[in-house]
């Protein structure tokens, strides 16, 4: 590991130096091994390793390229992480969720164009009397993804929108719809809708705070009724001859 670590130090060295940049294709594996001092062997396992991250794109008999290093890309990892994760895990990523998202929506208040705005209107136009959770989440990925991306960052665009990924948002909107609490959820998304309208930072980032902390204590409250019926299936168990 140790060997195959420094191949993708080196490789990574010439990304950041600027002798290959995004879409330029690699020397062969042969040339490059020899060029940078390594074994072909823990060369290829280094182009595996950036492959699996979206560093570098293996095209069987073409060559392998440097991917466009665009921040969807790099960060899609995250989302596998965080589909991973179980309600406790989930309540620490939201944590920061919370704090990014309520930057990102003030971000889109002061940035938003009219065009943005009215977009989004149209946006919230679409969602009145959603009940399909496949449409729920569809609306859900439109509306954060369309508010990160009008604060300009797209790094932090990106990195939210891998925060929540399209699973874990699925099993949010499916307790959200047992639970009666769509309305509320729609209703809390208009509110932010409506403070970027006006360009109010403070009130839409307040607002964007306040929706995902609901979606934190429902996240909190799955998660201890998930450990009571755990625990009561382990007494039950404790209890069988």
């Amino acid at each position: 590991m140790a060997v195959t670590d420094e191949a993708i130090q080196k490789i990574k060295a010439m990304i950041v130096r600027g002798e290959l940049g995004p879409g330029d294709r690699l020397p062969p594996e042969k040339e490059l091994a020899e060029r940078l001092g390594l074994s072909r062997n823990s060369m290829r396992e280094a182009v595996k390793a950036l492959e699996v991250i979206r560093v570098l794109d293996v095209r069987r008999g073409d060559g392998t390229y440097v991917t466009s290093l665009e921040p969807h890309l790099l960060l899609e990892a995250i989302s596998f992480v965080v589909d991973m994760h179980d309600d406790e895990s989930l309540l620490e990523i939201f944590t920061v969720r919370r704090v990014l998202e309520s930057h990102a929506t003030a971000a889109a208040a002061l940035k938003a164009t009219n065009e943005d705005v009215a977009s989004l209107e149209a946006e919230m136009d679409q969602a009145l009397g959603l009940t399909d959770i496949a449409e729920l989440v569809a609306h859900d990925l439109r509306f954060h993804s369309a508010i990160t991306r009008m604060g300009g960052n797209t790094y932090l665009s990106s990195l939210l929108d891998s925060l929540s990924s399209q699973t874990v948002r699925a099993r949010l909107w499916r307790g959200l719809t047992q639970d009666g609490a769509v309305e509320r959820t729609l209703s809390e998304h208009q509110a932010i809708a409506e403070a970027i309208a006006a360009r109010d930072p403070e009130l839409a980032s307040s607002l964007a705070s306040v929706h995902v902390s609901g979606i934190e204590r429902w996240l909190r409250k799955a998660a201890a009724a998930s450990a009571a019926t755990a625990s009561a299936a382990g007494d039950d168990l404790g209890d069988t001859p």
